[in-house]
């Protein structure tokens, strides 16, 4: 069996050190395919001066030179554009916007994913469910990955009823404030779960608008608030988590036990989902690396630049990419939930000007790529 095929599919999806072999395996494998398909990615790995034959162990991971995504919002790289299922980008709030194009293959090590982290976690269910949507309702003119992402969420429970905040009127969207809340209030007596869906930010206002308007709701015991992404053009209005979730448990009589948060981006497709203790550990699908101004890795425990690495994808080449997000990472067995894999904590973001090193810099790879880039 091909080894990132084997590795998507593998039971146990936080075993780290059982997996490390399949996991170098699968990426050399990858790295390969990108370098012998996407002239792009190939100069860059060049001009580093990289040679796949130094990846011999997991502790080599860090000689793959990082991608940022910086560079990716203003360059896709393509390894294929045969069989893509679909594309998708991201919302673009930075004024920049990355796509994504996904092959059959990419997308059945991905099924394999989400089948092993829905069930792992415990997020699928018989049981009928109406649903919160804080987000745009799907149309076919917004390609924008999140919407494909909470509507195909939906169906980890029988949908009842689909609640947008946005809702889709043709030519544009409008708040659909009013809409919520009187589904809140038919849900609430419907004796139904309830699942909500959206940025920690959305989620925050919603709460807030329910309490000005003099709505306290207690829902049934089995919803469910799923969280996902930064807080972005709101981050001066972030509340912590601890307070959130009070805030959740008072207006909708859910508490944290049943919030949980996941983090992923449209350059590395790997859904991270928190643990009972809400810290995002890594999964077999993924190796994530935490490195400091100069690129080199840190030790646990200190801040720096975080460097995520999958061989998911075949028709893009997202082998390791260098977010803009400062992160720490930490064993697992800090956590203290039972996970033995290792899991990050992001602090923030930080700007292109910080992350110039990275990869030798965007503006960098633009004059490696320039004459070569389609």
């Amino acid at each position: 069996m091909d080894p990132a095929l084997k590795l998507f599919y593998h039971r146990k999806i936080y075993d780290i050190e059982k997996t490390n072999t399949l996991f170098v395996k699968a990426i050399v494998k990858n790295i390969r395919h990108h370098q012998e398909n996407c002239s792009e990615y190939n100069q860059i790995l060049m001009s580093r001066n990289f040679s796949i034959d130094e990846i011999q162990s997991i502790d080599d991971l860090y000689k793959i030179p990082p991608i940022p995504t910086a560079f990716l919002k203003r360059h896709t790289l393509y390894s294929t554009k045969k069989r893509l299922m679909f594309k998708s980008t991201t919302s673009g709030t930075s004024g920049t916007v990355s796509e994504m194009g996904m092959d059959w293959p990419s997308n059945w090590r991905g099924l394999g994913m989400v089948l092993g982290t829905f069930f792992t976690h415990r997020l699928v269910s018989p049981r009928p469910t109406n649903y919160i949507v804080l987000g745009y309702e799907p149309s076919k003119r917004n390609k924008i990955g999140a919407v494909k992402t909470a509507y195909a969420t939906t169906y980890a429970a029988p949908a009842l009823h689909r609640e947008y905040a946005l809702k889709d009127i043709g030519d544009d969207y409008f708040l659909n404030l009013d809409g919520i809340k009187n589904a809140l209030l038919k849900y609430e007596k419907s004796g139904h779960p309830v699942r909500f869906m959206g940025f920690p930010a959305y989620f925050m206002f919603l709460i807030k608008e329910l309490k000005a308007s003099g709505i306290k709701l207690k829902l049934h015991p089995k919803s469910l608030v799923m969280l996902a992404g930064g807080w972005k053009q709101f981050f001066s209005e972030r509340v912590d988590k601890p307070t959130l979730y009070a805030m959740s448990k008072e207006t909708l009589g859910i508490g944290g036990d049943r919030i949980r948060e996941f983090f992923g981006a449209v350059e590395h497709p790997i859904a991270y989902f928190d643990c009972p203790n809400h810290h995002f550990h890594v999964p077999v699908y993924s190796r994530v690396i935490v490195r400091d101004e100069n690129l080199q890795p840190v030790s646990f425990g200190t801040p720096g630049l975080l460097n995520l690495l999958t061989p998911m994808m075949s028709s893009m080449p997202f082998a390791s990419v260098m977010t803009d997000d400062l992160a720490i990472l930490h064993p697992g067995e800090a956590c203290g939930c039972g996970i033995k894999s290792p899991y990050f904590e992001v602090l923030g973001r930080v700007a292109l000007a910080d992350i110039k090193t990275c990869a030798a810099g965007a503006s960098e790879l633009l004059s490696v790529m320039k004459g070569g880039a389609k």
